[in-house]
């Protein structure tokens, strides 16, 4: 479970970085590469279908509220996903620079804010 403090500190570095992760325009190469991210580093912990300890996880969490699989979310921006991912959260480990590049991250974050609404 996240702690208040991170909470609120992810609010806000969502509220005040969503207007310019919105303004871009992923490439299809970016997403290309995003999903490729995805797919070998995500997809067996936050994919769909069973066993996913991920998605089960923010199934719970969010019981509907929400979706849980992470590639139909529309409320993730590039911000969320990397604090995410470089922190670490719950049972969720942290990835570093060795394991994803940089150019890899943005990719990735790119590709799973890409159906992010600006009304959210």
């Amino acid at each position: 479970m996240i702690g208040t403090s991170l909470q609120g500190a992810l609010l806000g570095c969502l509220l005040a970085f969503a207007s310019t992760a919105l303004a871009q325009t992923p490439t299809d190469a970016q997403l290309k590469r995003g999903q490729e991210v995805y797919q070998y580093w995500c997809w067996n912990c936050h994919g769909s279908g069973a066993g996913k300890p991920g998605t089960e996880a923010l199934r719970a969490k969010y019981k509907d509220a929400r979706p849980a699989d992470l590639e139909q979310r529309t409320d993730l921006t590039p911000v969320v996903i990397k604090t995410f991912v470089r922190k670490g959260v719950s049972i969720m480990p942290i990835f570093r620079k060795t394991e994803i590049s940089d150019t890899e991250f943005d990719a990735l974050a790119t590709y799973l804010a890409r159906n992010t609404k600006a009304a959210n």
